[in-house]
């Protein structure tokens, strides 16, 4: 079973365990309870596990809206404070770290406080408790010949793990994860893995361009995708053009499709109060376009000029740049669950690392001089002692001789991934291998989170603070150890451990890692690796971060190039925070290098959407403060989908004058608000927070009380 429900050992309560998810919480109760197993089809969604006990109250600890619906499923009200008379009632609590359901029998009332969310009976009564994974699985592989012609029928059919066409479909988890391809002699599709009559063709030539960029339109609208030209998508009736400017067209028809979903979705099951439907300038007859069958409403959505609906767009999540190549094609599945923008470059720039300071190839958001100090040792390695200064541009290269670095175009959205040949600048390396391993985290029997810091040099000790910042939140089980000066035996026996997140603080060059006694290579060394993400805060730590996920990791951060010592220190310290607030390694060094020009001396490679846990919130959230002319606070939260809660999901701040529901991603602007809300909304969650372009953290009150001054 992959959720286990046990009682509390030291309070009265129960303990959820997601071995999926790698996720442990509490429920607690009004008094010491048994779990009985009981039916799943108690509650009126699906669950995993389902459990009855005896109390008079329900709390979790975190704050949280409840959401009451009637016995046939009809949806009552939500919220975080009212009470219900005498009845019969499913209901659900969100956020939590599994899908959260609860079915009774009796009146009731919801109250929060600042750290928690409760519900309390009249008198104790049986109340059964319904947990569900967040995790999504494929139904099956498809094979097929890997000729664009043949890749079209496979494509086609992503769109069988839609759990519905209707608008709730913008919904992550009424997604479901798409079938796998893999290449094969013959066409063959497993017995589950069934089509969906949606109606909705998208036309375009035979050829791995034109495929590429419309994965994620085929998988979102259940389509089939056939051979001709001009490319087009076409429903019984009408016909929406891609051409001119074939991917930027694709990118439109998804996010304008998607926003329309979001606004439509809430004439259904979930009608609540979505700021996004509020604010927007569409005269649209939502609730007739929620009942129209999928192709049609497509047809409706996309005769609405994108002009007229790019001004209320959010920033998209993610860019993936799929190489027109057929070794790529089993990548596809997953770059389409991810619901991402795709272009299929043919012909690429290549980039040469530059001398000296080896940051002629990166872009820089604003000065960072601590980087340029040409008298602070780099994290390269000269026999045993660290390089400094001019000295060292003269000893070491910024990569390998032998390593291809490509120049991606720019991107218009938070994150960006490379599928194919060559070492992308400030872009996720992507791999297959550890996108499967996203798949076999069910495999996974631990709660708690282990993170181990490794040290192998003496004057990096301070970075080795880092475990300080690990382990800060309450609602997550951290196991922290730090190691310093380990032997290559030792390092090989730390890389084969079951380690969450490993943080490696150290040299590295074309030897591999710096070891007491020698040097460890991955990328010739024959060893299994159990350490699930990693960050190798080393110079030129790519190509054995590359090797880490080649041999079992998911995901990790690696350098580029040479690191000076002081800012490398600084973003092992972000990464760490970012890390342990649950962002997922795309996401993180996107804020990190928000803050330190450095942070473009390093990429993702793997599985960028790698999380070691989750926040609070579920969203990742990057909050920006600023003082107005009356003295009170601005704020502009951005939200990022992460992990399970992907794009889709809805949430909203617990503040007073944020009264609506969000999709994410979303920029939630939020004016005048005074020192004793700010001061209420910080205490919640440690969160990144950019103050006049500085980054601070919530446990950080001393330090933005005298920003506050400036």
């Amino acid at each position: 079973m992959s959720i286990d429900i046990d009682p509390l050992s030291d309070a009265a309560g129960l303990t959820v365990t997601d071995h999926i998810e790698n996720t442990q919480f509490e429920v607690y109760t009004d008094r010491p309870v048994e779990p009985a197993a009981s039916p799943e089809d108690a509650h009126y969604f699906p669950v995993d596990a389902s459990v009855t006990v005896e109390t008079g109250a329900i709390e979790i600890p975190r704050v949280a809206v409840v959401e009451t619906r009637c016995g046939d499923g009809t949806l009552l009200t939500r919220g975080d404070s009212y009470a219900m008379p005498a009845g019969t009632y499913h209901v659900g609590i969100d956020p939590a770290p599994t899908k959260l359901y609860l079915a009774f029998a009796s009146p009731f009332s919801v109250s929060t406080t600042e750290r928690t969310t409760r519900i309390d009976l009249d008198a104790p009564a049986e109340v059964t408790l319904g947990f569900r994974s967040l995790h999504q699985v494929p139904a099956g592989t498809i094979e097929t010949p890997t000729d664009p012609e043949s890749l079209m029928d496979a494509v086609s059919l992503l769109g069988s793990a839609l759990q519905t066409t209707s608008p709730e479909r913008s919904f992550p988890t009424l997604r479901g994860h798409p079938p796998l391809i893999e290449p094969g002699e013959e066409f063959r599709v497993p017995d589950r893995v069934e089509p969906v009559d949606s109606g909705i063709r998208i036309v375009v030539p035979p050829e791995y361009r034109y495929l590429h960029p419309v994965v994620s339109l085929a998988y979102y609208f259940a389509a089939d995708v056939v051979p001709g030209d001009p490319p087009r998508i076409e429903g019984d009736g009408w016909t929406h053009p891609l051409e001119p400017d074939f991917e930027r067209r694709t990118g439109e028809v998804l996010r304008q499709a998607f926003h329309f979903d979001c606004l439509a979705r809430t004439e259904g099951f979930y009608p609540v109060d979505l700021h996004e439907r509020e604010t927007t300038d569409l005269d649209l007859d939502w609730g007739r376009l929620y009942d129209l069958p999928l192709a049609e409403r497509l047809g409706e959505y996309l005769a609405v000029p994108f002009e007229r609906v790019e001004p209320e767009l959010p920033q998209w999540t993610l860019t993936t740049d799929v190489r027109p190549d057929p070794e790529n094609v089993e990548l596809l599945p997953f770059v389409a669950g991810e619901l991402s923008i795709v272009r299929s470059p043919e012909t690429v720039t290549p980039a040469m690392a530059s001398g000296g300071d080896g940051l002629g190839f990166f872009r820089a958001p604003r000065a960072d001089t601590a980087s340029l100090d040409r008298d602070e040792f780099v994290r390269s390695t000269a026999g045993t002692e660290p390089t400094r200064g001019a000295d060292a541009s003269a000893d070491r290269g910024a990569v390998a001789a032998d390593t291809d670095f490509v120049r991606p175009e720019p991107v218009d959205t938070v994150e960006h991934a490379w599928v194919g040949a060559g070492v992308p600048l400030d872009a996720n390396k992507a791999t297959l291998d550890a996108y499967h391993r996203r798949l076999e985290a069910g495999a996974v029997e631990q709660s708690r989170i282990s993170v181990l810091v490794v040290c192998n040099d003496e004057q990096m000790r301070e970075e080795g603070e880092v475990a300080d910042l690990y382990g800060l939140r309450d609602m997550v089980q951290f196991d922290i150890e730090v190691r310093h000066d380990l032997t290559r035996e030792e390092m090989r026996e730390t890389l084969q451990s079951d380690v969450d997140f490993l943080h490696y603080i150290g040299h590295v060059d074309d030897r591999g890692m710096q070891c007491t006694d020698d040097y460890l290579d991955l990328t010739a060394e024959d060893l299994d690796v159990g350490v699930s993400a990693f960050l190798l805060n080393a110079c030129q730590s790519y190509q054995q971060g590359e090797a880490l996920v080649h041999r079992g990791s998911r995901g990790g951060i690696v350098t580029l190039s040479d690191v000076a010592n002081s800012p490398a220190t600084q973003l092992g310290r972000i990464i760490a925070r970012l890390m342990n607030s649950g962002f997922n390694l795309r996401a993180a060094l996107y804020v990190a290098k928000r803050e330190l020009i450095t942070g473009h001396q390093y990429i993702v490679v793997g599985d960028g959407g790698t999380t070691i846990c989750h926040s609070r919130s579920g969203i990742a959230l990057v909050l920006n403060l600023g003082i107005n002319e009356s003295n009170s606070w601005d704020l502009v939260a951005e939200g990022y989908p992460n992990g399970p809660y992907g794009v889709g999901t809805m949430s909203n701040l617990n503040l007073e004058k944020d009264e609506c529901e969000h999709v994410i991603p979303s920029q939630i602007h939020i004016s005048d608000i005074k020192m004793e809300e700010i001061d209420y909304f910080l205490d919640l969650e440690n969160t990144p927070i950019f103050f006049n372009d500085d980054l601070i953290w919530n446990d950080e009150p001393a330090r933005l009380r005298a920003l506050q001054q400036r």
